[in-house]
């Protein structure tokens, strides 16, 4: 996938009137301390539209030491409008470069105002696959490094967030990956230097479906991803426990990376990931949920096993940290093989 100029921050306006039945238009922010140790907060947040539905919906999900905080709410395009839904407010302020995100008070008591700068280029393209249905999937997918200014408020506490890490993801187009899948990964790591993220789905034995990414440097520069190996290790409940990483470029860079797992969360399940983004709630619907982080919830129990887990990195004696989104299928046919 060729690296591209700029790509269309804004999410679609109402003068597209032309977009498929399954088209959707989303946005993902996650934040993090860059230094992170067991108990760090992990904040999630997204948005979404779905214009042939009229349908809008979006999360926010906050983890610590003790719980996971589930925030879920939805809307309708024409009376909420593309500028957000339930408490989240959200303003490109500078296409790629800074976004403004508001949330007000609400049910998992976590508010605040957070401003979002990038600190590298984004890497962006199509992500293309054919399905085992008839629909194919094809959707421009963008991932970018950040740093962030603001407050966030949890329980009325209030928590600085400047200079905090954060990956945004974007994707935009019509996405029915169905059947065959056998290892997710989304890999955000964070280093002062570069970031390094990817996206790799292998299949039930083992085959690269797809791969895509770039080690995003802070200096201006892209050096796409061209191999991934890994050496993981799960638990009984398919939760990630640590491993090691592999990314080859295209200019010859190898960069072996060590993932720490800082506790547990991130449970995507409870940002709706469970086949319930873009389905029509009404104008105005908020629900929530918690998680208690003893064990009792893994990727296993729950609706969706897609977890994106807080982790401190290391490369060759330098420290990082970032998110390591993960699944494995839950088929009975399916065991974990590692690759490095």
């Amino acid at each position: 996938m060729a690296e591209q100029a700029e790509f269309h921050d804004a999410l679609i306006g109402p003068e597209r009137t032309d977009l498929p039945a399954g088209f959707f238009d989303r946005f993902m922010f996650n934040m993090h301390p860059v230094e992170v140790a067991p108990g760090s907060p992990s904040i999630i947040l997204g948005f979404g539209i779905y214009p042939p539905k009229d349908t809008t919906d979006g999360f926010l999900v906050y983890a610590d030491g003790a719980e996971q905080r589930n925030l879920r709410f939805a809307g309708e395009l024409g009376v909420t409008g593309r500028t957000g839904a339930g408490p989240l407010r959200y303003d490109v302020e500078i296409p790629n470069e800074r976004w403004r995100l508001t949330l007000a008070a609400n049910d998992i008591g976590v508010d605040g105002e957070i401003v979002w700068r990038s600190r590298t280029p984004a890497w962006w393209g199509e992500v293309a696959v054919d399905n085992a249905t008839s629909t194919r999937t094809a959707f421009d997918h963008l991932f970018q490094s950040g740093t962030y200014t603001g407050t966030l408020r949890v329980d009325g506490a209030e928590v600085s967030l400047d200079g905090w890490y954060g990956q945004r993801d974007r994707s935009r187009g019509v996405r029915t990956m169905a059947g065959g899948q056998g290892l997710h990964i989304w890999f955000q790591a964070q280093f002062p230097e570069f970031s390094i993220g990817l996206l790799l789905v292998e299949t039930r034995t083992g085959e690269r479906l797809l791969l895509e990414g770039a080690v995003m440097h802070v200096a201006g520069h892209l050096d796409p991803i061209t191999g991934v190996r890994h050496a993981l290790t799960f638990d009984d409940g398919l939760d990630l426990t640590g491993g090691h990483v592999e990314v080859r470029t295209e200019a010859g860079r190898t960069y072996r990376v060590r993932a720490d797992p800082a506790g547990r969360g991130g449970y995507m399940a409870g940002a709706g990931y469970g086949g319930h983004h873009g389905n029509s709630r009404g104008a105005d619907h908020v629900e929530s949920d918690r998680y208690p982080l003893d064990g009792s919830v893994s990727p296993r129990t729950l609706d969706s096993a897609l977890t994106d887990r807080l982790c401190a990195f290391e490369l060759d004696g330098t420290q990082g940290s970032g998110i390591f989104e993960f699944a494995l299928t839950r088929s009975r046919s399916y065991t974990y093989r590692r690759t490095l």
